[in-house]
């Protein structure tokens, strides 16, 4: 069984562009620790279950077609709920900006308004920026390659298609013997994993919580209960989202 590294320095695989990127991609976790409290906290607390950056990686590695990994890219990068990712227009995605960053809306409803708020049905709106580099160069290439219309939709699709593009590339990893730690992966599992790559790394509840879209800050706080279990993972590293896929680092987050 191979042991995993504390850090991984490799181009990364899924970028081919002009765009210049960093040239390698550290991991710098222990990974193994992560897995064992992601289990406890699982186990104690009912904590949404959740992939490890590694995982991920390998799961979007199991991804053919471009326009559907760029659509689970997109959710990992931005921890966007499925009807948010599925809104986004090019006129949505600001790359040109000194820190990058994508515009999700919503049309979760305001149950209990107060001034300044949006009114029950107008749609609610957040800027999430764009952290990792190499994803940001993917997706400028993605929307010169595949969009026309910068106020339709990048995917115009339901969300019950995105569901099975999941269980596409689920299956596809089955057929190449990789198996995951959690059972149920979804898109909205993607969602949970970036709060979570985010807190890993040091984010403020505050910023979680602006970037997550929570109105309640109790459900932010569900994504905190883990490091009650212990802290400091991760902690003053660099935050990015493009990890080399690596299957065999799998076998080390897995019984």
């Amino acid at each position: 069984m191979t042991t995993l590294p504390r850090e991984i320095l490799q181009n990364s695989r899924s970028v081919v562009s002009v765009h210049n990127v960093p040239p390698a991609v550290p991991v710098g976790m222990d990974y193994t620790l992560a897995y064992a409290l992601r289990q406890l906290a699982a186990a104690t607390t009912g904590y949404p279950r959740y992939l490890l950056a590694p995982e991920v990686a390998v799961l979007l590695d199991a991804v053919a077609d471009l326009r559907q990994r760029m659509l689970f890219d997109l959710i990992w990068n931005t921890g966007a709920r499925i009807n948010e990712a599925l809104a986004v227009t090019p006129e949505d995605i600001v790359l040109d900006a000194a820190r990058p960053f994508v515009v999700l809306h919503t049309l979760k409803q305001r149950q209990q308004p107060r001034p300044g708020r949006p009114r029950k049905n107008q749609p609610v709106k957040r800027a999430v920026p764009l952290l990792d580099e190499a994803f940001t160069v993917r997706l400028r290439d993605h929307l010169a390659t595949f969009t026309r219309h910068r106020t339709k939709p990048v995917w115009g699709i339901t969300d019950d298609t995105a569901r099975n593009w999941m269980n596409i590339a689920l299956d596809e990893c089955q057929q190449r013997g990789i198996r995951f730690s959690i059972p149920g992966i979804t898109p909205k599992t993607l969602r949970h994993s970036f709060a979570m790559h985010l807190a890993m790394h040091g984010a403020l509840p505050a910023t979680l919580q602006a970037y997550m879209g929570h109105r309640d800050f109790k459900s932010t706080q569900h994504y905190l209960r883990v490091f009650a279990l212990d802290v400091g993972i991760g902690r003053n590293r660099g935050i990015q989202f493009t990890f080399p896929p690596d299957p065999a680092m799998l076998s080390m987050l897995t019984p």
